[in-house]
């Protein structure tokens, strides 16, 4: 009976995690998309000036469609900004742009976890395929040694959202220097946009405790099982 509330517990615990950070994330980002900066710039604006201020003229500033699908894209060298924020002039999609650049600068310096991160891509994309393949083929075949493979493909996951950690909140740190040095925003329009990007970054958090307490549930149940 302990056993499986244990277990159930620590999925209802991660499901929870998971779903306050990206309500918290989506409201934060909501709430500042409805305040404009003061200078009325555009995200694709600010990272166009960012990015040349920081001799990134080859990096270009693309508009991708879909809500909050920003990203950096390291091998075209590409800051792509959803609609939203490429188009909009609020304190959020200034700030989600920044943060975009932030890894476009990281990716410049040779930033070590960015590094590890990309080196980390191609046995991820695996892992996450592979991993719960693993585990459902080992226990339809009784099989403990496919289902442990599967649990460490999942921790292959779980160190990749970890090393993704300090490659976000660094991008972040990075955003929020140049929107104050580059006088994008005013003081209390520097504090809004931290909230956002604050906001985001905790969804990074708990991707990483919801990973680490699935693997602890499986650990359990098929531990559990091999004994």
């Amino acid at each position: 009976m302990d056993y499986y509330f244990v277990t159930y517990g620590l999925t209802l615990i991660a499901f929870i995690i998971t779903t306050i950070a990206q309500l918290f994330v989506t409201t934060t980002y909501k709430k500042y998309s409805n305040v404009r900066n003061e200078k009325n710039m555009t995200g694709a604006e600010a990272a166009r000036e960012l990015l040349d201020k920081n001799d990134l003229h080859d990096v270009k500033v693309v508009e991708v469609s879909g809500y909050l699908t920003d990203h950096y894209d390291p091998r075209n060298k590409e800051v792509r900004l959803s609609s939203n924020n490429y188009r909009g002039t609020s304190i959020s999609s200034v700030s989600v742009a920044c943060h975009e650049c932030g890894h476009a600068i990281q990716d410049k310096v040779g930033y070590v976890f960015m590094r590890i991160r990309a080196s980390l891509v191609p046995v991820v994309n695996f892992s996450s395929y592979a991993g719960y393949i693993s585990i459902v083929l080992g226990m339809l075949f009784s099989s403990i040694n496919l289902i442990w493979l599967g649990i460490l493909l999942e921790i292959v996951i779980l160190l990749f959202q970890i090393v993704t950690l300090p490659v976000e909140i660094d991008a972040s740190k990075r955003a929020l220097k140049e929107l104050d040095y580059s006088h994008f925003f005013n003081s209390n329009e520097l504090k809004n946009g931290r909230s956002v990007l604050v906001a985001a970054a905790l969804t990074y958090v708990a991707s990483v405790a919801s990973t680490l307490l699935q693997i602890l549930r499986l650990i359990l149940m098929f531990g559990r099982r091999n004994d």
